[in-house]
């Protein structure tokens, strides 16, 4: 056999072997695939095997050469067998997991933090004072006797000054010696920015009061208030309750009424109780009225030249009348199975 017979034999048996090895691939069956390395790279039978015998047909002369060949064929062959069953593996391992990957399924839900409710109502009491037309102001959550009592006319005798109803600190105000107190009120930024800033004057503040309330369904000894204040000339009672109803019906809904009930506060005079009917219940939300001449007196305001009103609303209670809480401890458990719903 000349050299030249051998080399195309060998040819030959590569792309035929070539093409089979393609064709499981294709069908990425390994049953084609081991048949056909068993017709070529067989140990007794195998073509390559019988190609091995014609070596010895070859000229001496050409034998190096022809062997030489021989050894880069049976390299070749193994190396497409090697590679034809790494393909059909990976094609198979892609099909599988494209096959368990159900697109019309909804995905799974990555369980992330959010804004707890009460920041949420916050936030959206903002944003719809915003839209009334007054601004977000914040105060100190550590406050003095003036800007927490004396400059909202409340006495010296008054019982809303009792140790026992707030939270005295054994830090005592200069000049004075009087203590100060973690604020019972958000009143308290009221007095502040009027100390800073001439009529008119329309703003809101929202933040934590404390007091020491017994806890219970409906109590805690420390809640958010938001507290809005205007001030300019001729504003009246019509005014406040044409605001608050403007701010019920935007964030518990159309269906809302309000309703003023004759009350007292020191700072304000006349003085009502807030009451919002939502989803037949009559609710108690805050107090209100037009704020009382000492008052303006006492942050250098004219009360023969200008006039206000005042609000104080539970944060909390819009809160929970607006998601159906019925305990506000449920807000400072940390449960977080009841977070997760807000």
């Amino acid at each position: 056999m000349s050299i030249n017979d051998f080399i195309k034999q060998l040819d030959t048996l590569v792309e035929s072997a070539a093409e089979q090895f393609n064709s499981a691939i294709e069908k990425l069956d390994k049953d084609i695939l081991e048949n056909a390395r068993i017709e070529f790279l067989g140990a007794k039978s195998g073509k390559l095997k019988s190609a091995q015998k014609g070596l010895g047909k070859v000229e001496k002369a050409d034998k190096p050469v022809a062997g030489k060949k021989f050894n880069e064929v049976k390299q070749k062959l193994e190396g497409l067998f090697q590679a034809a069953i790494e393909q059909i593996e990976k094609s198979r391992s892609s099909t599988e997991v494209k096959e368990q990957f159900d697109v019309t399924l909804p995905g799974t839900r990555i369980s992330t933090g959010h804004v707890h409710p009460i920041t949420q109502t916050i936030e959206e009491l903002k944003d719809i004072t915003g839209r009334l037309g007054f601004t977000a102001v914040e105060g100190p959550e550590i406050e003095d006797d003036w800007h927490n009592f004396e400059a909202l006319n409340i006495s010296l005798e008054h019982p809303a000054r009792d140790p026992l109803d707030n939270f005295y600190l054994q830090t005592a105000e200069k000049n004075t010696g009087k203590d100060n107190l973690l604020r019972s009120q958000t009143s308290t930024v009221q007095i502040r920015v009027m100390e800073d800033t001439k009529p008119p004057v329309r703003i809101v503040s929202l933040g934590r009061v404390y007091r020491p309330d017994e806890v219970d369904a409906t109590h805690y000894a420390m809640f958010h208030q938001i507290e809005g204040l205007m001030i300019d000339t001729d504003v009246t009672m019509a005014d406040l309750k044409s605001v608050l109803l403007l701010f019920a019906k935007t964030y518990l809904g159309d269906d809302v009424e309000i309703r003023f009930r004759p009350s007292f506060f020191p700072f304000t005079e006349p003085s009502v109780e807030v009451d919002m009917r939502w989803r037949g219940i009559w609710l108690e939300f805050g107090g209100a009225g037009m704020v009382d001449p000492n008052v303006l007196r006492s942050v250098g305001y004219d009360p023969e030249e200008v006039s206000g009103f005042a609000f104080g609303l539970g944060v909390e209670r819009l809160c929970m009348g607006r998601h159906g809480i019925n305990d506000i401890r449920y807000l400072y458990d940390n449960n977080v199975r009841f977070l997760s719903q807000f």
